[in-house]
């Protein structure tokens, strides 16, 4: 009598048992995510009113619109935190491992200093640190007028 050829599964077994707990757990996760959703829009209030449509602004009622731009300088704080932040992870990393970085190591981080210092030195003469308006916008605007500073 000739032995049977072991079946090949697509999945081995043991695969098949360390997936079944995550599988379950998802399974679990999506079931009473809809449960909960189906129960709020099935017990929720479906009356609306002008009132209810009005925005909330800490209970007073709202004037004007509420798309109001960030002045520029907010902007620019944002990204120059974004900017000094990344620099003060990297040379935090190299001071940690400077023993082991050595002289490469040292040329390397001046230079990235070096670098962003010219960026800054360069931002700072086109005039992207002024936090008001330009001397040039504030003239034109007193030529306007037909007065002087």
């Amino acid at each position: 009598m000739p032995l049977a050829a072991p079946v090949r599964t697509a999945v081995p077994p043991e695969f098949a048992t360390e997936l079944l707990p995550l599988a379950l757990y998802t399974f679990a996760a999506v079931a009473l995510i809809g449960v909960l959703l189906l129960a709020a829009w099935w017990l929720g209030a479906k009356s609306t009113s002008p009132d209810k449509e009005i925005p909330y602004e800490c209970g007073v009622i709202p004037s004007g619109s509420a798309r109001h731009s960030y002045p520029v300088p907010f902007y620019l704080v944002a990204i120059f935190f974004i900017v000094f932040d990344v620099e003060a992870v990297f040379i935090f990393t190299w001071a940690v491992g400077w023993d082991i970085l050595g002289l490469p190591g040292l040329i390397h981080i001046t230079f990235f200093i070096i670098v962003l210092l010219l960026g800054l030195v360069w931002l700072w003469l086109k005039g992207g640190l002024e936090w008001g308006p330009s001397n040039q916008v504030r003239d034109s605007r007193y030529e306007e007028r037909g007065t002087s500073l």
